[in-house]
């Protein structure tokens, strides 16, 4: 039977069918127990930027925490005809049993470091690959983005405005979510506001302003209804000779009796530079140097910061689909590889091989360790051993693997661990933070951390991944015999 989008979903569903094919072979082999590590990482900075933002660990955590097949579900698959029937039983009583090392929600990161890892149950670990992706790859996406618009802004409001050009209605939703991380200041999506918290907003459409026919009737009846609140659309007919006009006639005719000021305008076509600061020269001149001007239509962090070079009078950016669905960079790419299998009561490391030098993965489990200078600024990521000890009281050697051939120290530094256990045998381990400390921490990386040469949009300044000596010669020696073996 099919379903409506207004029927009760169960989200553990969202998995790709090789998960179950995969996880039914486990079953039958007698393989399900067997301990193993998945890795969570990405290859690439969107846009070519130097950082992203890992966002979209709650709603991992939430779905881990809740998985369960219905017997709806289990039907479902027995109509496949590819599972047998104490598989099938397996899956009724399932429950995620693992453990998952993240990041904190909001922590800047970059490529090839594990941003989560998965250690649990072969099956658990396999079932989870679909949704643990899907969360982190549209958030992390939406919330780099959001981020890269917030900066081009300089200080300027950001809001979303992106739901009716958003992939879907969840889109839109955890969208919104990820762009408040990034550092929107609020969003025009009322389902983000209910579920999140994010402060919400909203004036009018074009259509209010055309179905009254008369545009200064329009803007009367709207100041009426919400006096403090009044922003008006001006760009419907003619947004020098008639939108502004009647905007502050408006102001001077309606509000100003009431002790009221008009909040502000919103334009959302044409040349924005040119009419914002004419638009603002005329406000300015009938004595309403408090309104605000808003703006819109198809920006991102690059017309933004376009506006801004050419002297535009803009307060405050709507930012839509560019934001929404991240256009410029559809898509994250994050991937979920197998790092370790549990052998004689520990983890022996796994390495996939590819003529891709960059598609070769970090191996075994690990710890991410960030190094900072005296300033207490990031130079440098670093991947060691799990358990290793690191001792920056003294010169650290380290190993680029990029040039592994040079000997370096990191001297005078100090390094924390970035990662965290969340979820210890299927249960979250501590309260998460709020979605406004998620945001705030993410502001206080790139104000006080992130080297502003990482943030720049054009050649940033590539940050570097390093691995301890013990780290490097593991996963060299893993290489060189996975090499030999398969040829």
């Amino acid at each position: 039977m099919t379903q409506t989008q207004f029927d009760k979903r169960n989200i553990t569903m969202m998995m790709d069918f090789y998960e179950l094919t995969m996880a039914n072979g486990y079953f039958e082999d007698h393989d399900k127990d067997v301990q193993v590590a998945f890795d969570v990482f990405y290859r690439q900075n969107p846009d070519e930027g130097g950082f992203a933002i890992f966002a979209g660990l709650e709603q991992v955590i939430e779905y881990v925490e809740n998985m369960t097949f219905t017997d709806e579900d289990v039907e479902y698959f027995r109509q496949q005809h590819m599972f047998s029937e104490k598989f099938l039983a397996y899956l009724k009583d399932f429950r995620f049993k693992g453990d998952i090392y993240a990041l904190p929600e909001g922590t800047v990161m970059y490529p090839n470091e594990p941003i989560l890892t998965v250690v649990a149950p072969l099956i658990d670990a396999q079932l989870v690959e679909t949704a643990i992706l899907a969360q982190i790859n549209h958030q992390s996406l939406i919330a780099t983005k959001a981020r890269r618009i917030c900066k081009a802004a300089a200080g300027r409001a950001v809001s979303d405005f992106g739901a009716r050009r958003a992939h879907n209605m969840d889109a839109a939703t955890y969208g919104a979510r990820a762009a408040y991380i990034g550092g929107v200041v609020g969003t025009a999506t009322c389902s983000a506001g209910k579920m999140f918290g994010i402060p919400i907003s909203g004036t009018m459409a074009h259509s209010w302003v055309m179905f009254y026919g008369d545009e200064y009737q329009a803007f009367k009846k709207y100041a009426q209804t919400y006096p403090d609140a009044t922003v008006l659309l001006v760009d419907t007919y003619d947004v020098i000779h008639s939108g502004i006009p009647n905007a502050i006639r408006v102001a001077h005719e309606v509000l100003e009796p009431m002790g009221k000021r008009l909040v502000g305008i919103r334009i959302d076509s044409g040349d924005l530079a040119y009419l914002s600061k004419r638009v603002r020269k005329m406000l300015d001149a009938a004595g309403l140097e408090d309104c605000k001007i808003v703006v819109s239509n198809s920006l991102d962090e690059f017309t933004v910061s376009s506006l801004l070079q050419q002297g535009a009078c803009i307060d405050s950016f709507g930012i839509g689909e560019r934001l929404i669905t991240a256009k410029s960079e559809p898509v994250f790419g994050a991937v979920y590889k197998l790092a370790a299998v549990g052998e004689n009561g520990d983890f022996a490391p796994r390495i996939k091989v590819s003529e891709n030098v960059e598609k070769i993965t970090n191996p075994g489990l690990k710890d991410l360790y960030r190094v900072y200078d005296a300033d207490g600024h990031a130079v440098a990521d670093l991947l060691a051993l799990s358990g290793e000890p690191i001792d920056m009281s003294e010169p650290f050697r380290y190993v680029d693997p990029v040039k592994p051939w040079k000997n370096r120290s990191f001297e005078g530094c100090t390094v924390k661990n970035l990662r965290r256990c969340y979820v210890k045998d299927g249960k979250r381990t501590e309260e998460l933070p709020k979605l406004d400390e998620i945001r705030a921490y993410v502001k206080k990386q790139l104000d006080s951390e992130i080297w502003e040469e990482e943030q720049r949009f054009e050649n940033p300044h590539r940050h570097y991944l390093d691995m301890t000596p013990d780290y490097y010669e593991m996963k060299m020696g893993l290489l060189y015999e996975t090499r030999k073996q398969h040829g």
